[in-house]
């Protein structure tokens, strides 16, 4: 928090013998005091009052043609639809290679989509057709559509920006921070001149915590997490609206884990940012968070309406993704029985029906047939599963 850089923290009594000097802990204690309202009830910070939608998708698809295999390729992006308000962050969490990098680059447009809607503060940034409709026996057909409608992105770059998963990989070897951070400013001509230039460059590594000297080094000569603050600074050169953080933390060990994701709140209330906050860690989801979707394989499969990991664990939709009664220590694995089984479905050529399916043991045949439609169960709680009706 941003406290912690600017003043000391007191004592507080944790427990019988047990004190700490942590501000996390002042703030736990006056939450239990109810100076502040419970997590649920709280207001989202920074988010319009109006629920101004920012970034808007409809039916987003995203394939990838693979040599030598009939039809669409790897359907890595499958019939996606969400809104994210001016303001808040979306959380998205899913299994490994589900398709959540690849759903936040195509929302950008670093991946061309297949088809769909996206638009941007109320503009229509990209539109097309689906040319790999289902047909009646349910495979897809390749047909002939229209050109896809695309817009010059280079005016949206300003306004749209993501960290990358790997900072080291995402920083080139052969320029120095400042000469990386200091691209953007160039690119759309922010800065006038060479000094004012040499100014905002200092001035966003003093807002990710670095030293101004540390411009005129390489990205080798730094740690993890100091290489992940230089990819958050050159997100923010070009002062964006909005930031697709793709795994910012993955890489990084678990204390600065937690600096990271302290910054990127103090930044959000500070600048007024908006995220699609895409982590495997439900902890750290639930807690940056106000709302949470869940993919498997491609599509969008649920959409819990509370900001709690607690409710995706224990909600029975769908069951067998998180089938447990409780939170269970970090690192432990699950037992046995509560892993789901079955076969994996391939994304070049996933199961007919609910992708699920061959994972879940209360499959029906009703699941190996039809795709369950996404809709909403419950208040703000959106889900794909024919078991909820």
């Amino acid at each position: 928090m941003k406290i912690c850089l600017q003043k000391m923290p007191p004592y507080v009594e944790l427990g019988e013998g047990h004190r700490s000097a942590c501000w996390l802990r002042v703030q736990d204690q006056l939450d239990k005091a109810g100076q502040e309202k419970p997590v649920q009830d709280q207001e989202v910070s920074g988010v319009s009052e109006k629920n101004d939608i920012l970034v808007q998708v409809d039916h987003l698809k995203k394939y990838f043609p693979v040599k030598g295999v009939h039809g669409p390729g790897v359907q890595a992006v499958e019939d996606v639809s969400l809104f994210i308000r001016r303001g808040e962050t979306l959380g998205l969490v899913g299994e490994s290679g589900c398709g959540k990098t690849t759903l936040g680059r195509t929302i950008l447009q670093l991946y061309t989509p297949t088809s769909g809607r996206i638009e941007y503060g109320g503009e229509t940034i990209f539109e097309g057709q689906d040319p790999w409709p289902a047909g009646e026996n349910g495979e897809k057909q390749h047909v002939k559509v229209p050109k896809c409608r695309q817009v010059n992105m280079l005016p949206y770059r300003r306004k749209m920006q993501i960290i990358f998963q790997d900072p080291s990989a995402s920083l080139d070897p052969r320029m120095t921070v400042g000469e990386i951070i200091g691209e953007a400013l160039d690119i759309h001509k922010l800065c006038s001149s060479k000094a004012e230039r040499t100014d905002r460059i200092k001035e966003l590594l003093g807002m990710v915590g670095l030293n101004t000297e540390h411009a005129n080094r390489y990205p080798h000569e730094f740690s993890g997490g100091q290489q992940q603050r230089v990819g958050i600074a050159r997100a923010l050169a070009v002062k964006p609206e909005f930031i697709v953080c793709d795994e910012p933390i993955s890489a990084l060990d678990v204390s600065i884990q937690s600096q990271v994701v302290n910054m990127l709140e103090d930044m959000q209330q500070e600048l007024g940012l908006t995220y699609l906050f895409i982590a495997h860690d439900l902890s750290v989801v639930r807690h940056i968070s106000n709302r949470i979707g869940v993919m498997y394989l491609a599509p969008w499969w649920s959409w819990p309406r509370a900001m709690s990991s607690t409710r995706i664990l224990s909600t029975p939709t769908p069951r067998p993704c998180f089938r447990r009664s409780g939170a269970r220590p970090r690192g432990q694995p699950p037992a046995p029985a509560h892993r789901a089984g079955g076969r994996y479905s391939l994304p070049h050529a996933p199961a007919q029906g609910c992708r699920f399916h061959t994972r879940c043991p209360y499959a029906t045949d009703k699941c190996k047939e039809a795709v369950p439609e996404f809709k909403e169960h419950a208040p703000g709680h959106w889900a794909a599963c024919h078991l909820r009706g």
